[in-house]
């Protein structure tokens, strides 16, 4: 195992992103149509925020059986991505390394790091998903 290999290996980068104005109901969509629990929110390029599974669980919407038409017109109604949103986030450069991603989620108690440029723009994602398939494939 490389201690000092580059998160760039480990990242995806084909991630599902949202703009900060889009509706609440498109992360709920996001998360569940494609089985993901971190989505990073954008403001054009710059990453703003981060809204993680977790996030969504704590809107206190109880629908006792409501389709999911209704239930995205409350959501929409009632809440917006900026209110939810994790809004200090700690992010990674590519060229950081594995160790420093799994110190990073391990001290933290949270499962995904935003990988960024220089410039704050989105480059990709570490997940915890991500280290236990780069460990798994060491061994």
């Amino acid at each position: 195992m490389k201690k000092n290999e580059a998160v760039s290996n480990v990242m995806s980068n084909n991630i599902n992103a949202i703009q900060q104005g889009q509706p609440l109901s498109e992360v709920r969509h996001m998360m569940v149509d494609n089985n993901i629990h971190h989505i990073p929110v954008l403001s054009g390029e710059q990453l703003v925020g981060m809204v993680s599974f977790t996030d969504m669980m704590k809107l206190n919407v109880v629908i006792n059986g409501a389709d999911d038409r209704t239930i995205d017109a409350i959501i929409d109604q009632q809440f917006q991505v900026k209110d939810i949103m994790s809004k200090e986030l700690i992010t990674l450069n590519a060229n950081d390394t594995i160790r420093q991603a799994a110190d990073i989620l391990s001290e933290n108690n949270f499962h995904a790091i935003p990988v960024t440029n220089g410039g704050g723009e989105l480059q990709g994602l570490v997940t915890s998903s991500d280290l236990i398939r780069y460990l798994s494939d060491q061994y």
